[in-house]
């Protein structure tokens, strides 16, 4: 690089050369951090990233070596339960959060129960849900469970940003309450529901693990770490850790766009 050389915080490519140096730099950190405690602690649950990343290799290319499964049948059925339960939590945590935020008497009384529910870890759930619902409709419920509330707290948390005076301007014009919703509360708040989403979707990969451990049969991500674990495969484990990471980012990563994108052109960056 040029002695001359100037970074422009307003120049976008400069802007992303230096977010990838960063990302490369920080993960560069991480992996000679991982190696270097592997090695010194010299544990067999404590693989190398090397040992990892011929793990992830070898089940990229042959598949499940003790079931013969192939990594994009694993995938497939994890991102089946994972998209299963977030959108089931989109569909019903969005509404009530947006109404909750519109209405605050209502808010009031349903906050305490949400309060209550919102601490207590979604693997707590797992073994509740599949074995009263099944290994169908259970593991979306994990997920959906763990993806629910950052969805309502953050809908309505939106709501309650929203500038009274836009809302009295839209009275003035002579809107109704239905129009007044629509027209301006629910624009308002999309920016903080997809700032919801992109922390929910994180929380999903993990509640992943949580529903797949209890629910075997249905294979999945989970299922195959837990079998790796078991048989004393660890570099398969970490593998199985280090596919769910890819997912999460590059799902969280989508989110984040779309929340950019979303917040710019509505003028709120």
């Amino acid at each position: 690089m040029s002695p001359s050389f100037k970074y422009d915080q307003n120049n976008r490519y400069h802007r992303f050369a230096r977010s990838v140096v960063i990302v490369i730099v920080s993960l560069t950190m991480f992996v000679m951090i991982w190696w270097f405690i592997a090695k010194l602690a010299n544990l067999t649950a404590l693989p190398t990233p090397g040992a990892t990343w011929k793990a992830f290799v070898s089940l990229v290319r042959d598949g499940d070596p003790l079931t013969g499964v192939s990594l994009g049948e694993y995938v497939k059925k994890s991102f089946t339960t994972f998209l299963k339960g977030f959108l089931l939590a989109f569909v019903i945590a969005v509404p009530i959060g947006l109404g909750l935020g519109y209405l605050p008497t209502l808010k009031e009384f349903v906050t305490p129960v949400i309060e209550v529910l919102r601490p207590i870890a979604p693997i707590a759930w797992a073994p509740i849900f599949i074995l009263s619902f099944g290994y169908t409709t259970g593991p979306p419920l994990v997920v959906f469970i763990g993806i629910f509330f950052p969805l309502i707290t953050n809908a309505i948390f939106g709501v309650q940003k929203i500038d009274p005076a836009l809302i009295d301007a839209a009275k003035t014009l002579g809107a109704n309450t239905f129009q007044i919703f629509f027209k301006v509360v629910l624009p308002s708040s999309v920016p903080y529901i997809m700032n919801g989403v992109k922390v929910g979707l994180g929380i999903g990969w993990m509640c992943i693990v949580a529903a797949e451990l209890y629910a075997t049969p249905l294979g999945g991500l989970g299922f195959y770490l837990n079998e790796q674990a078991v048989s004393g495969n660890w570099p398969g484990a970490y593998s199985a850790i280090l596919i769910i990471a890819i997912l999460g980012l590059l799902t969280t990563g989508l989110a984040e766009y779309a929340h950019k994108v979303i917040t710019r052109r509505m003028g709120l960056e």
